[in-house]
């Protein structure tokens, strides 16, 4: 192929279910592959590589599963490596495995650098040749598409071109349908990669693909320079995921190119769920998504400055590179100490509330409350509180009069038993309960919750889902203030919010008020009224945030 060709049509290839799974702390189970793989079958990938058949019993369960229910667009790949040295194909148990997942694509792994050919391989350079050709026919023969991947491709250029070459030499002439350029070690640089390319489509005529992994953080940028230079295929994983540093990211890659370059990869309408695909395969990964991900994180479009929202209540593209509703995503107003009014006013359009003429004193209390070591970005929940209760007609569900934590161990034995009593009110109704818990917050929760839920059966419905603490002031030692965060869920709803406070049941406490305030407050229709008849309004110091 001359180098002036223009390339084919560029295709995504995923590996999030082979490369994907060497992340540190991630393993799929069967029905955890078939899920992720029909997600990206919906998405418009070209190329699914569903993992090793040869190197466990589950990857060869999955193209089982993949035969009997295929893809409707993307052709699924099993991966595995040339022939051993010194071994047949017809005798290797990784080719016969590879045969047996009887998938339409087979990826062939093969050495590239002298340094693993002879030292890691202990062959010889010429055995290494053979290897290549013979797996890549074997498989051409038997009617598949095959790609090669070059594994440490830039690091085996820079050792010895031209042994790296005839590596890919050897595969184009048994008849690889693509070699891919895997820079395995993540180290190379952008300009480097497309030299490359412009180097192998000069002299090479079969397709280009590119492999980056991101170990000096530039998978993104070596897979723009190598698509730039002529790549047809690029590949890598949902989030990243992958060994070390992570693979490419084919998330912000794919944003990038279909809104910044003009490729046309997937529809639209898929573009618009990247953000909903990217969290669905970190949850099915028991992953937590990356809140600054380009493009797709909650916080990707979050803008905290007040300068910033200031400009982008007027202009949005302002302090934005694209539309986040073009990738799922949503512009966020963070409100802090940094804050300027408008960021207020734009986080109570954001939550349907009205902040009105108490803009100014909803902002100096969060100045006051985050210099006491509380933090609203994190916890819009109790943001939201605070607007409702700034109200001179919000009326509270429930006050809570006092609290007692006994936390004791007695005798010899191992147990330790929390209690919590509690008084509230709820409208002109005095409630006294009791519960024991597995820890003083647990116990808290279950008092207060016995209190209410005769009076807001819809309590039943949430749930804690998270509780953190984190010390504001660590060079106090143990006199520190923690600050907790509790993230709460009723369905699919969830809602985080905070306390801060020397002593950490009350932290607790404060967050935990907030939560089950805002709960009631939210409840829907079908959930009965918020509150009783006959309530009454009370100072809100009595529960949630403390008193100025």
């Amino acid at each position: 192929m001359p180098a002036s060709a223009q390339p084919g049509p560029l295709r995504l290839y995923d590996t999030t279910l082979r490369d994907g799974t060497q992340r540190e702390g991630l393993s799929l189970s069967v029905e955890d592959k078939v899920k992720i793989a029909r997600v990206l079958d919906r998405l418009g990938v070209h190329y699914i590589e569903g993992g090793w058949p040869g190197s466990n019993p589950k990857d060869a369960e999955f193209f089982r599963r993949m035969r009997e229910a295929p893809p409707a667009w993307a052709r699924v790949a099993a991966f595995g490596s040339t022939r051993r040295a010194g071994v047949r194909c017809e005798d290797d148990a990784s080719i016969r495995a590879l045969e047996e997942a009887a998938t339409p694509v087979v990826t062939l792994v093969g050495k590239t650098s002298t340094l693993h050919v002879e030292r890691v391989l202990e062959a010889t350079r010429e055995e290494n040749l053979r290897m290549v050709a013979e797996s890549v026919a074997w498989f051409k023969r038997l009617g598949r598409e095959v790609i090669y991947d070059a594994e440490h491709f830039f690091d085996g250029w820079r050792l010895d071109p031209e042994y790296a070459f005839a590596t890919l030499e050897a595969a184009a002439g048994a008849g690889a349908d693509a070699l891919v350029l895997c820079d395995t070690n993540g180290g190379e640089l952008p300009d480097v990669v497309a030299q490359r390319v412009v180097e192998l489509r000069g002299r090479l005529g079969t397709p280009l693909g590119i492999h980056p992994h991101n170990d000096a953080g530039l998978a993104v940028a070596n897979a723009l320079a190598a698509i730039g230079a002529g790549c047809e295929q690029v590949q890598g994983t949902i989030n990243g995921y992958g060994e070390r540093c992570g693979n490419l990211d084919l998330v912000p890659l794919v944003a990038t190119l279909q809104l910044k370059l003009g490729h046309r990869l997937i529809s639209g309408d898929a573009l618009r769920r990247l953000s909903e695909v990217s969290h669905y395969v970190a949850d099915v990964a028991n992953q937590h998504p990356d809140p600054h991900a380009p493009y797709v994180g909650r916080s990707a479009f979050a803008h905290k400055g007040g300068i910033h929202v200031a400009a982008i209540a007027k202009v949005p593209e302002s302090y934005q590179h694209v539309d986040p509703m073009l990738v799922g995503n949503s512009c966020r107003i963070v409100v802090s100490e940094v804050a300027g009014r408008r960021n207020v006013r734009l986080k109570a359009q954001e939550l349907g509330l009205v902040a009105g003429d108490e803009e100014g004193a909803v902002l100096q209390r969060i100045k006051e409350l985050e210099h006491r070591g509380f933090q609203f970005e994190a916890a819009e929940g109790s943001f939201e509180m605070l607007l409702r209760r700034n109200d001179p007609a919000y009326q509270a569900p429930f006050v809570v009069d006092e609290f007692t934590v006994i936390v004791e161990k007695r005798g010899g034995g191992d147990e330790i038993r929390a209690q919590a009593t509690v008084k509230l009110r709820v409208g002109d109704e005095v409630v006294h309960t009791a519960a024991e818990g597995d820890g003083p917050v647990n116990a808290l929760d279950r008092a207060v919750r016995k209190a209410l839920l005769p009076h807001y059966p819809a309590l039943a419905r949430v749930y804690l889902v998270d509780y953190k603490v984190r010390i504001v002031d660590q060079h106090l030692g143990t006199a520190a203030r923690p600050r907790v965060i509790i993230e709460s869920a009723r369905g699919a709803e969830r809602w985080s919010t905070v306390g801060c406070s020397a002593n950490i049941i009350e932290a607790s406490w404060l967050a935990l008020c907030d939560a089950l305030e805002l709960a009631l407050l939210r409840a829907p229709a079908d959930d009965g009224p918020a509150r009783p008849p006959g309530h009454h309004r009370y100072p809100v110091a009595s529960a949630g945030l403390p008193a100025s």
